[in-house]
């Protein structure tokens, strides 16, 4: 199909920044640029939106092609359009933020990605792009998420304890929490369930796995 305009059009590409707890820490999944410009530089996954799909099917397809990613949370960040934020050509990039359990997903780098690795958010690489303001803006995002929803879970493997769950708040919020008040909190919700089982670690008493009970009321886009 041709396409002819009267004024020039910019080009609209997705960026997502996919965020996981791993080794105990808040972690973001970068692929390295395989291609110009930016060549070996790290970037967020991301790329142009095709003229028949919806951004949203742009965002899930781009992570699938470059990370072998899918089936996450997936929300829309903000819109990034500053003129020269791309070499190329006049870009528009619409930024999601995704999060996963380090235990579900095998990366495996594709397209225009020569490499896909997991970083700690507060030791990065240089990014390429506008991407370190991407990045920024998430994890406020996802701190300030992190205050009231229940979009914590999304991070956690299909059993777990309530400490776990309590330190995933923790490190994805940027605060300590009081034990008492988030166990009453999260336990008041309905939403978890006693798994039967019980997980010991170190010299500490046993503790009781749980489940997510019923994973449609937890918002997911997918």
């Amino acid at each position: 199909m041709t396409y002819t305009y009267e004024y020039p059009h910019p080009a609209v590409t997705t960026d997502i920044v996919i965020f996981t707890i791993l080794d105990n820490a808040l972690k973001v999944l970068l692929v390295k640029r395989g291609g110009e410009p930016f060549k070996g530089q790290w970037a967020l996954p991301g790329g142009f939106l095709r003229m028949d799909e919806s951004i949203d099917a742009c965002a899930r397809r781009e992570l699938r092609e470059e990370t072998g990613v899918r089936d996450v949370y997936l929300e829309q960040l903000y819109t990034f359009g500053d003129v020269g934020r791309d070499p190329r050509e006049r870009v528009l990039s619409v930024a999601y933020y995704a999060l996963i359990s380090s235990t579900e997903q095998k990366l495996q780098a594709g397209d225009d990605a020569a490499e896909a690795d997991w970083y700690d958010v507060e030791t990065l690489p240089n990014l390429a792009f506008d991407h370190a303001d991407i990045l920024a803006a998430a994890k406020d995002r996802l701190a300030a998420k992190m205050a009231y929803s229940t979009v914590g879970l999304q991070l956690m493997p299909d059993e777990f304890t309530l400490s776990s769950l309590m330190r995933v708040y923790e490190l994805a919020g940027g605060k300590i929490l009081d034990k008492r008040n988030f166990r009453k909190w999260i336990l008041g919700l309905g939403l978890l369930e006693e798994t039967g089982k019980k997980w010991s670690e170190g010299p500490h008493r046993p503790a009781m796995l749980y489940r997510v009970r019923d994973k449609s009321r937890v918002d997911i886009i997918r």
